[in-house]
């Protein structure tokens, strides 16, 4: 198994890699919220210990109570790196987190799926700091929620609820004129892949750099001026360097194309990114779903992503691995990861495996326009940070009708669902997209049956 080039064990952004880094996972204080007050919280003087990133529902957390709290309160000690922005990323805490340094606030993030960073140099002193994250979550079934149960016991298909941290919270350094977005774009017809970039501070005096590398060979280097605040340009893969030319990645045979991104201001460096990309290509055609123009049959196993000591939180780096090959092994070649949004090592590990992935959108159950409003939010949050794995065969927006439980009469719900479809077309009109995947249809790509009839016969007869 070949790794990307940029990779590096433990790092949580695979596709979008920094050098300079450093992992918060481990132990923090902890508290429920009704065991302390806000201002010994906000102190960081809290009674408990915990492992992030594991909820504190569960045993590798350490306390593994299942009961409701609302309120969850973290703290720990961390140092300014001097000459360095110093970055903070969560990538999933569940459900309104708020960040706070020396007792004052940083920012807030709602939703529970998408990873959310916060530039909180300016916050720090020089030496050591107190950081503080304060989750709130509730039972609301009008909460984007997945399989997470709303009531006080598990119920139908429903798990355990996930309260708090539940994904990586790490630091990262870099200078102020930085690389802040990368969206790449492939497209195997002509063998060409398009990028769009973005810096923190762009002007005619920064510059981006990119090579372009294949199974150790540089195919590509060039640069362009990054001048606004949104540059976009389209590179021929095709070289006389490489056996195949371009190179499709398949899902039973994944070819990664490697990335080195370097900003400079004024000529001198400021950033340096590494990254990957497949030439994938897969959509619905003529009743059929198509993997560069020729015809795949998925063969998919529908993957909850709990674990029984862990919860929604992969257990380690090593259990992801282990969990996809697993399921090569068993012959299926694809997931639908059903109701959440999947660690994004997961995801680096399909790249490189050759594990197609449906990534669906967790629902709420109980459809209000605040419900509305917020899963568009969310969902483009979670479309924008998995838009490069090559892995992303399709996007899914609702399961079942969850949350839009009277679709085949309310035209509001209809009208919300064929939105999403649409929302979800615009920011990836290259991937088969399913409005409703399994019951009624507004908009849809591909036309998804959920059938529980258990007899064949039975089975055949009504199809």
């Amino acid at each position: 198994m070949r790794h990307a080039e940029c990779y590096i064990k433990g790092y949580p952004r695979p596709q979008f890699v920094r050098k300079e880094w450093l992992s918060l996972d481990g132990e923090w204080k902890f508290a429920f919220g009704e065991e302390v007050s806000d201002a010994e919280a906000l102190k960081g003087s809290l009674p408990r210990k915990i492992t992030v990133p594991f909820s504190y529902e569960t045993k590798l957390s350490g306390i593994g109570d299942t009961s409701r709290h609302d309120t969850v309160w973290y703290a720990r000690e961390i140092e300014k790196k001097e000459g360095k922005r110093n970055i903070l990323n969560i990538d999933g805490a569940d459900y309104l987190c708020r960040v706070y340094i020396g007792g004052r606030e940083v920012g807030t993030h709602e939703g529970a799926y998408a990873r959310f960073s916060l530039d909180i140099t300016d916050f720090l002193k020089t030496g050591k700091n107190i950081l503080v994250i304060r989750c709130d979550d509730d039972n609301s079934p009008c909460r984007i929620r997945g399989k997470q149960r709303w009531a006080a016991e598990s119920h139908g298909c429903s798990y355990v609820q996930t309260t708090g941290i539940w994904k990586s919270v790490w630091l990262e350094y870099a200078d102020a004129v930085r690389l802040s977005y990368l969206r790449i774009t492939p497209c195997m017809s002509d063998g060409t892949a398009e990028f769009v970039t973005s810096v923190t501070q762009p002007g005619d005096d920064v510059t981006v750099e990119i090579q372009i590398r294949h199974e150790g060979v540089t195919i590509y280097e060039g640069e362009w001026r990054a001048a606004e605040r949104e540059n976009r340009l389209k590179i021929g893969i095709f070289s006389e360097k490489i056996l195949n030319q371009a190179n499709g990645w398949l899902i039973e045979w994944p070819q990664i194309y490697d990335l080195r991104f370097v900003v400079r201001k004024d000529g001198k460096i400021s950033d340096e990114v590494g990254s990957y990309f497949g030439l994938s290509d897969f959509s619905a055609k003529r009743g059929r779903l198509v993997q560069h123009k020729s015809p795949i049959y998925l063969r998919m196993v529908l993957d909850q992503g709990y674990w029984p000591e862990s919860g929604l939180t992969p257990p380690s780096e090593e259990a992801i691995e282990k969990d996809i090959r697993l399921t090569l092994d068993m012959g299926f070649n694809a997931v639908r990861k059903h109701q959440k949004i999947e660690d994004e090592r997961y995801l680096y590990y399909a790249d490189i495996m050759g594990l197609g992935v449906w990534c669906e959108m967790p629902s709420f159950f109980l459809f209000t326009e605040e419900a509305a409003g917020k899963f568009a939010i969310q969902w483009k949050e979670i479309i924008e940070q998995n838009y490069n794995h090559p892995s992303v065969l399709a996007w899914v927006c609702f399961n079942e009708s969850w949350g839009v439980s009277n679709l085949s009469e309310n035209v509001r719900m209809q009208n919300f669902v064929a939105a999403m479809y649409r929302l979800t077309k615009f920011y990836d009109p290259m991937r088969p997209v399913i409005g409703n995947d399994g019951w009624g249809h507004t908009e849809t790509d591909i036309l998804t049956l959920h059938h529980y009839q258990q007899d064949a016969e039975k089975l055949l007869s009504m199809y």
